[in-house]
């Protein structure tokens, strides 16, 4: 009987630390192949370090000459061809994506995912968040 309940007890721990490793990313460390939101600091310290990577305002044309991050290009994700456009990224290259609040961004992030892009990060906040 005791052996049971050692079993037991050594399995249910081991489903709940499983499970408590798949939430989402706020630290500074991001390994690869994550496809998540993280944090204003993650995101910048992400960039810094790589700064060949593919960043993405999915804001409107306008919101997008209001300002922008770095060198991100625009791809609207209230037009017609967002995921077409999408479509023709590398999904194999990490891509980081923002849009004004988090709304049309967080939206961006769950299709891209479903669409097997391996490396996409979604600044938590958007662009508001950005220029505090």
């Amino acid at each position: 009987m005791k052996n049971i309940i050692f079993i037991l007890t050594i399995g249910l721990t081991s489903i709940s630390c499983a499970q408590s490793s798949n939430g989402n990313s706020t630290n500074s460390e991001v390994s690869d192949q994550k496809v998540e939101r993280v944090s204003q600091t993650t995101f910048k310290d992400y960039l810094s370090k790589n700064p060949d990577v593919l960043l993405v305002d999915v804001r409107t044309a306008g919101e997008y000459d209001g300002g922008k991050i770095g060198n991100a290009i625009n791809i609207d994700f209230n037009s017609g061809s967002f995921q077409d456009e999408i479509g023709k990224l590398d999904k194999t290259k990490p891509v980081l994506i923002y849009c004004q609040s988090g709304g049309r961004s967080g939206k961006a992030l769950s299709m891209m995912k479903n669409m097997g892009f391996t490396t996409v990060l979604e600044l938590e906040g958007g662009y508001g968040s950005w220029k505090n």
